[in-house]
């Protein structure tokens, strides 16, 4: 019995030796399964203390003295409940700030508890953790908005950590970044832009013209073959032949006219725009230049302009993920003036509010642009080269006039028609070549005017130069070999 009555203490001695700092808690927070607040001995006056609440989390409010009744100025936010004369339930139901007063039974202030409730980003800080091992991203909650900061090792870590926050929310935009990337990559795009287009057009037609006399009636029969399909007649051979007759009556002359004409074209257009770009941000470049275009009047009849633009163009936002390979979304294009589809505009009469006309506004005539563009998203490595789009286009177009009914007589048929033939092939290939770069000493950078110099009065005099070219200056030139198209060419 004496054994049982001493182990029976030392379990007694156990149990008090741990219950005892419970008992003895310092005012404070306990975070754990359930939030524990413990409230301090009030002094001479009440105690004020503030809470951070996790929305749609509950607190628990161990006070020091009993309290019989509690007030909220915001219910909306915060939900309170006294269980026990020292035991409050604190429930957070909306995001917000408020305050919650705890009387005692003389209806004297015990605790003035300010309160902010907040979203519980706890399991968002752990997503971050887990799929960003090596960055270090903080997510903190504040007015029902994320803030993500902190570093990360490159910026694709830095869009996952926006993707995986815009997770928590509704609307995108309540997520704020101001995730620093270590290290920006500069990426510098290279473009080539290769066409190759060819024309052939023919042109063959004979047109007759007769006239002639019966009595007092005189008569005239002539074919008129247009070639509408190239709209106008091509250089060539141009070859007729005409008849007279003496005779007073009957068919007084004839006269034919042989159109033979063929035009060959060949068109090469080579662009190679280069840009440089951090990654994570855009870049455009643009060389060419804007032309007018009407867009309407004013109040006195005077034509309003807007320019637009054209040239070789090219925009770019890169994106450096792991491993060198880099992300990118590309606009190119390659456009040029042509009268081939321009809009004309006569010229027309200004008229005042009484009819009267006081003026005119002159004609004018807009070019049209031929376009080579594309727009796209892809991804390579550094150094890598891909074909970003290609074209193969051939088209042929052919045109008959002539006669109804006579031109399909064999062989007679073909002195009263026109054949007009148009074939256009094109060839287009657009490659893209990204390269990660770093900046350099300017001595180790070449450009065009390097060795320029413009001729002396006396060269251009005498011998006709425009320029006269010399190494760069502190360049040592002996014992170099030259192969291949090297340097800049002058004309």
């Amino acid at each position: 019995m004496r054994m049982k009555e001493m182990l029976r203490s030392i379990l007694l001695f156990a149990t008090l030796a741990l219950a005892t700092p419970a008992l003895a808690q310092p005012a404070g927070t306990e975070r754990g399964n359930t939030l524990q607040v413990y409230i301090r001995e009030p002094g001479n006056g009440p105690v004020s203390e503030h809470l951070d609440l996790p929305l749609d989390k509950a607190a628990v409010v161990h006070l020091p003295v009993d309290a019989t009744d509690v007030l909220v100025t915001n219910p909306e936010v915060v939900d309170a409940v006294i269980r026990t004369p020292r035991r409050a339930y604190l429930l957070g139901q909306g995001i917000g700030q408020t305050n919650a007063f705890f009387f005692d039974a003389q209806g004297q202030l015990i605790l003035d508890l300010d309160m902010r409730v907040e979203r519980d980003l706890t399991p968002l800080q752990e997503s971050l953790e887990r799929f960003l091992p090596n960055a270090r991203v903080n997510a903190e909650a504040m007015n029902d908005h994320i803030v993500l900061s902190g570093m990360v090792p490159s910026a694709s870590d830095a869009d996952t950590a926006l993707r995986i926050a815009q997770r928590w929310v509704d609307d995108p935009e309540r997520i704020l970044s101001m995730v620093e990337i270590e290290a920006r990559e500069q990426v510098m795009l290279s473009v080539r832009i290769v066409e190759m287009r060819r024309t052939i057009a023919r042109q063959l037609g004979v047109n007759l013209s007769t006239a002639g006399s019966s009595g007092e009636f005189n008569f005239a029969v002539a074919t008129n073959n247009e070639f509408s399909l190239v709209g106008r007649f091509l250089n060539g051979l141009n070859a007729g032949i005409d008849w007279t007759s003496g005779n007073s009556g009957g068919i007084t002359g004839v006269s034919s006219l042989l159109q033979a004409m063929e035009r060959v074209g060949l068109v090469r257009t080579l662009a190679e725009p280069n840009l440089t770009a951090i990654s994570g941000e855009s870049a455009n470049f643009l060389a060419g230049g804007e032309f007018p275009v009407p867009v309407g009047r004013d109040r006195d009849g005077n034509i309003i302009i807007e320019f637009k633009p054209f040239g070789v163009g090219l925009g770019f936002t890169p994106m450096v993920l792991s491993e060198g390979r880099i992300s990118m979304r590309i606009s190119t294009e390659v456009s040029e003036l042509t009268t081939d589809g321009a809009l004309t505009y006569d010229e027309s009469p200004v008229v005042d509010d009484d009819g009267n006309v006081i003026g005119t506004v002159p004609g004018l005539t807009i070019p049209a642009l031929t376009v080579n563009r594309a727009e796209t998203t892809v991804e390579l490595p550094s150094g890598g080269s891909l074909v970003l789009a290609g074209l193969i286009q051939e088209e042929t177009r052919q045109n008959l006039d002539g006669i109804p009914g006579v031109q399909d007589i064999p062989v007679l048929g073909a002195l009263f028609r026109s054949r007009d033939f148009e074939n256009e092939e094109t060839e287009l290939v657009v490659l893209v070549t990204p390269y990660l770069v770093d900046p350099t000493n300017p001595n180790n950078l070449e450009t065009p005017t390097d060795g320029f110099e413009t001729a002396s009065q006396a060269s251009g005099l005498l011998f006709g130069r425009l320029n006269r070219v010399y190494s760069v200056p502190g360049s040592d030139t002996e014992g170099q070999g030259w192969s291949g198209p090297v340097g800049f060419l002058f004309d």
